[in-house]
């Protein structure tokens, strides 16, 4: 192999790696490719039960095709627990956990917080 077959070769594929990006960002602004890659999915709801389970509510669909999956996720696997028509957006409700401070309260004998 000669230096400017080399050369050439070389600079073919900088062009090559530099050709991706430019793609992606040109696919990424055309109405089609921002659609496609935007998807017709949204999470809805992520309530943590362990560090590596998770009971996620998805929202899949569009218009009238749109539904909720509720999914059992962890480490290994997805489960579909439950799907149901879309709901008005929950309003998020305080935890029925006591918190750190208010416990610590109670113990040091400060405010009874109950």
């Amino acid at each position: 192999m000669t230096a400017s077959s080399a050369f050439t070769s070389l600079l073919w594929f900088i062009a090559i790696l530099a050709l991706i990006p430019a793609a992606l960002w040109l696919l990424k602004r055309t109405p089609a490719g921002a659609a496609a890659m935007q998807g017709a999915m949204r999470t809805v709801a992520v309530l943590a039960l362990s560090p590596g389970q998770r009971i996620v509510t998805v929202e899949v669909g569009r218009g009238d095709e749109r539904r909720w999956l509720v999914l059992g996720v962890t480490g290994q696997q997805i489960t579909t627990l439950h799907e149901m028509a879309p709901q008005e957006e929950a309003v998020v409700l305080a935890p029925a956990v006591t918190p750190f401070a208010q416990l610590l309260a109670r113990f040091k004998g400060g405010n009874d917080a109950r």
